[in-house]
């Protein structure tokens, strides 16, 4: 019998003929696709590879697996099921799927807290006229951003800060890689050492055992009087109710968030109701073309998966991205 691989997508979600397409380019596979657990179980010894929505927990019983290329770009569902770190097989993720809307996003929370968007908008749905009011308004132009991972979404977004004269100094694991749009770039270590120095701090950072709390109340407390915070990445990064106290305080001039430590974000949150707060319930990944650019990074990597060479986007099981 053929070795399996198994979609588990909805195939009308992706463009016509992609399963059959998937077909021709592995002739030596059936193809399942199918997001129904027991006709997953019923062939966890035959599938080989997998695509999307493949059960966490099915893993370590899926002897013949050998790689899964997941839809999203984070994987901190690793830190769920810590008996997958140490098996063999590969997994890859969506990276790059997001750069565009998502710095376009961290983008527009700039552009809207700077020119006092939020409060316009209120006005506008009260019929308020507060053109000349005193509104704190800020200028992106000479502002020093610390951006917290460049990966395929930080890279984006250094280069459109770049556009609006803004300076970027970048942070990840290996600062010895190099990124359009950034001036510097430091090792994780360095963190403290540039908050000082940061206007706007841009958190792009997936969630792991390094980064869970990485902007603490002490890291507040270094940045400039003023700053503005940005968060995509993962809610509990940040300590929440230290950024709270901060925007409370006047420290902190403002924030933009797309998630959060809880999620849906309590009815009870003060964020709610901040004027300086801008929050979207973390949807700044969604585009109309994710599915087609999953399906992209799906078929290159299996065509360097059939021809033996190395795949893209592959994910560090124990690290978590």
């Amino acid at each position: 019998m053929k070795p399996i691989i198994h979609l588990g997508i909805d195939p009308d979600a992706y463009p016509e003929g992609a399963v059959a397409e998937i077909s021709a380019a592995a002739p030596d596979y059936e193809v399942l696709v199918t997001r129904d657990r027991k006709e997953i179980e019923a062939q966890l010894d035959r599938i080989e590879i997998a695509l999307g929505s493949f059960p966490h927990d099915l893993i370590p019983q899926a002897p013949a697996l050998a790689w899964l290329q997941q839809a999203g770009a984070g994987a901190d569902w690793l830190q769920n099921h810590p008996e997958v770190q140490d098996l063999s097989f590969t997994l890859t993720s969506a990276s790059g799927v997001h750069a565009i809307p998502i710095s376009e996003h961290m983008l527009g929370f700039l552009l809207a807290l700077g020119r006092g968007f939020p409060a316009s908008v209120r006005g506008q749905k009260e019929r308020i006229w507060e053109g000349n009011r005193n509104q704190d308004l800020f200028e992106l132009a000479g502002k020093r951003v610390l951006l917290l991972g460049v990966g395929a979404i930080g890279e984006r977004f250094a280069k459109l800060c770049v556009a609006c004269d803004m300076e970027v100094i970048g942070l990840r694991r290996d600062p010895s890689l190099p990124a359009d749009g950034v001036s510097r770039m430091v090792g994780m270590d360095a963190l403290r050492d540039e908050l000082p120095g940061t206007d706007i701090l841009a958190n792009t950072l997936p969630l792991t055992d390094e980064t869970r709390g990485m902007i603490g109340r002490a890291e507040i407390d270094l940045m400039n009087d003023r700053s503005v915070i940005i968060n995509i990445g993962r809610g509990a990064t940040i300590d929440e109710a230290a950024m709270i106290d901060a925007l409370k305080s006047g420290k902190l001039r403002a924030a933009g968030l797309d998630v959060f430590e809880t999620e849906p974000l309590p009815e009870d949150s003060p964020l709610w109701d901040m004027e300086q707060v801008l929050l979207t319930p973390h949807y700044s990944g969604l585009t109309p073309r994710y599915n087609e650019r999953v399906y992209d990074i799906f078929t290159d990597n299996l065509g360097r998966y059939l021809r033996g060479e190395t795949l893209r986007n592959v994910v560090d099981k124990r690290v978590g991205y």
